[in-house]
């Protein structure tokens, strides 16, 4: 189970900002609405910081939404909604550190829309819906990936599932050999399609299990790494994984990543999302993914919000304009 919080419902539901989402003057407004949020939706998120829970996640339940137009069709697509679930969302990712939004996922918003759309239903992107969504850590391949994963449920869907499992459940899980060499830099991961330019494909995932590479063979479009899989220390041990989009660079590594996926399958949790539900994840610490549902695109599909959160912007400054990280890849 993932530990679940509850909004006091005596809490009122914020006032629609009439910033413009994702703009300075809008997160300085979530961040004073961060201050007012109740008062163990506040602590929980506080804990998430400095002792992340074992599970490596959270479920904020009841949280205002504010009124909602029909599911809108593509994740860009214009709507005439109110914005009170991005001024919470916004808050909440306040509280746990500095919002940032990535150039290549839709544009760099801080808010993003995830819906389910008919191009992308059959491919490992989030707007998928007939497929499994593969297990992995949010922009694995990132140099400046974001330390926590923050998805708020406007409208769901009973059959979705969002698949959770932490570090510590694998490392339960899992022999002392096979941790040792995840311990290893002997890992590389693909680049996300969504981060390359269109004219350019990602490494294809079809790769992942058709053998083992030398670590060199890293270039703009090849794998990221080498790199260990499992890092940190005993007491806060960190987690780097894409089921999709990472393998070995010798047989010995692969076949540990192999076991590492049997882990993941055989020790997963998961949660059906419903409308007001805020998931909190802790992406050094657990990785995620979702089932394959029926979309109906009809308006009144799943739709969810999500929010990337760093610790430390200075870390990216180089590669940020403001608050929107633009590491090319391609």
């Amino acid at each position: 189970m993932v530990i679940a919080v509850t909004w006091d419902p005596a809490v009122a539901e914020p006032e629609p900002s009439s910033a413009v989402p994702g703009s300075e003057p809008f997160v300085a407004e979530a961040e004073v609405l961060g201050r007012t949020l109740p008062p163990t939706v506040r602590s929980a998120l506080l804990r998430m910081v400095d002792s992340p829970p074992r599970e490596g996640a959270i479920l904020v339940r009841g949280v205002p939404v504010g009124e909602l137009p029909p599911t809108p069709a593509t994740p860009t697509e214009p709507t005439t909604k109110d914005h009170v679930s991005e001024l919470v969302l916004t808050a909440v990712a306040r509280t746990l550190g500095e919002p940032v939004g990535y150039r290549p996922e839709h544009g760099g918003d801080l808010v993003q829309n995830l819906v389910p759309t008919v191009a992308g239903a059959d491919r490992q992107v989030s707007t998928s819906s007939r497929v499994d969504l593969a297990f992995h850590t949010e922009t694995a391949f990132h140099p400046h990936a974001p330390r926590f994963l923050v998805l708020l449920c406007l409208r769901g869907h009973p059959d979705a599932r969002t698949t959770l499992c932490s570090v510590h459940d694998l490392i339960d899980a899992l022999d002392g050999d096979t941790i040792s060499v995840l311990r290893q830099a002997r890992f590389v991961c693909g680049v996300d399609e969504s981060f390359l330019d269109d004219a350019r494909t990602a490494l294809a995932s079809t790769e992942r299990r058709s053998g083992s590479v030398s670590a060199a063979s890293t270039g703009p479009l090849g794998p990221r790494g080498p790199f260990p899989v499992i890092g940190g220390t005993a007491d806060r041990p960190t987690l780097w994984y894409d089921a999709d989009l990472m393998r070995g660079t010798d047989p010995a590594a692969q076949a540990a990543l192999d076991r590492l996926d049997r882990a993941v399958a055989d020790h997963h949790r998961s949660v059906v999302l419903e409308a007001g539900d805020c998931l909190v994840v802790d992406n050094t610490a657990a990785v995620h993914g979702r089932s394959s549902y029926q979309a109906r695109f009809d308006g009144t599909d799943r739709w969810l919000q999500r929010a990337f959160v760093v610790t430390d912007l200075d870390e990216s400054a180089a590669d940020r304009d403001g608050r929107i990280i633009q590491t090319l890849f391609a």
